[in-house]
């Protein structure tokens, strides 16, 4: 047995209809923001974040933007895209996450090699832990100086969401609070707000985040629908499966 029979990842539209990796450029080429949901210890998903950049950039302007990177880290971020600073003060000015050097560095540095915007997204993680403890309203009390790190004030929150109702649900099941859907919400709103405030006309705006936070239309693209609404948005959500000959049921409609 080779490697040939091994493939490691296989395409599929939402609807479960195999699909070529050159259409799924096509078809997000034609979109104005782009969704890339990956699961982050999957290195076959970095891999191909990767490569969907640099065959997405041919032949458009581009702005890339990353959960990974927090709204308070942008600075930093620019200060290292534009030459200031280098690598070692990037990662003792900026909280980049254990797998920046494997997984997001080879995304940075594209973009700055062919001069492409790279956007922080998330929330400072501080603001979601205090929302997960004490609720939205835990945010009126801070100062007007911390709140630019957090889209705008209240934030709108639908807790029958799915993927918000599921959180509850989970946590409810377990003896948790109410909450920790809201600190989601909050980062959520706040990646949809950076984006929103980061969106250049014409430009392909593409976003890798955790797949909870764009799959099913949900999460960040509810946000933005709100702040932009009728932007032609594309995702790309990664699951893992025991099998690659079918998409799953329970993974349809995920992107």
């Amino acid at each position: 047995m080779n490697a040939q029979t091994k493939p490691a990842y296989r395409l599929f539209t939402g609807e479960g209809k195999r699909v070529t990796y050159g259409r799924m450029i096509e078809n997000l080429g034609r979109c104005q923001v782009v969704f890339f949901g990956e699961l982050h210890d999957n290195p076959i998903a970095h891999w191909m974040e990767l490569e969907l950049t640099k065959d997405l950039k041919r032949g458009h302007e581009m702005v890339l933007g990353a959960e990974m990177f927090e709204t308070d880290n942008q600075e930093s971020l620019n200060a290292y895209m534009g030459g200031k600073i280098s690598a070692a003060g990037l990662d003792s000015s900026a909280r980049l996450w254990k797998n920046y050097k494997t997984d997001y560095a080879p995304l940075v540095e594209f973009a700055k090699a062919h001069q492409i915007d790279f956007a922080a997204t998330n929330v400072p993680r501080r603001y979601a832990t205090i929302v997960a403890k004490g609720g939205f309203e835990a945010l009126d009390t801070l100062p007007a100086e911390q709140k630019k790190w957090i889209a705008p004030l209240p934030i709108a929150y639908d807790p029958e969401l799915p993927g918000y109702r599921k959180m509850l649900d989970m946590m409810k099941s377990h003896g948790g609070g109410t909450n920790l859907p809201k600190a989601q919400a909050l980062k959520d709103a706040t990646m949809a707000w950076s984006i929103s405030e980061n969106y250049k006309e014409g430009a392909l705006f593409l976003h890798f985040n955790g797949s909870y936070h764009s799959e099913n239309g949900e999460g960040i693209i509810w946000y933005l629908d709100r702040l932009r609404p009728g932007l032609k948005v594309g995702t790309v959500a990664v699951v893992t499966q025991a099998s690659l000959k079918k998409l799953e049921a329970e993974n349809r409609g995920k992107a």
